[in-house]
């Protein structure tokens, strides 16, 4: 099953921005903050290549930050990505 993940920090305004869109679309997020935890930021380092939140997964496909995300629903493409994890998880 497909899921969203998104690696944030409390006070990030972008982490926050993301987390609203995706709200906003209805969709539910897993959010692991790295704010104080080695553990979490080293994961993100690792699978992402990047230390920068908000890092966000659909499914195992990397969007990046928040200007990754909003530019896919800019374009129109945010929709068909969040359906395809919505009928996964049915």
């Amino acid at each position: 099953m497909a899921s969203i993940t998104i690696y944030t920090k409390p006070t990030c305004p972008y982490c926050i921005a993301a987390k609203a869109l995706l709200r906003d679309k209805g969709a539910s997020f897993s959010e692991i903050s790295i704010e104080g935890d080695l553990r979490a930021a080293t994961s993100l380092s690792q699978r992402s290549g990047r230390r920068t939140v908000p890092q966000i997964y659909i499914g195992e496909y990397h969007v990046g930050g928040y200007d990754d995300l909003k530019a896919l629903e800019d374009q129109g493409r945010l929709d068909a990505l969040l359906g395809r994890v919505a009928e996964s998880s049915r």
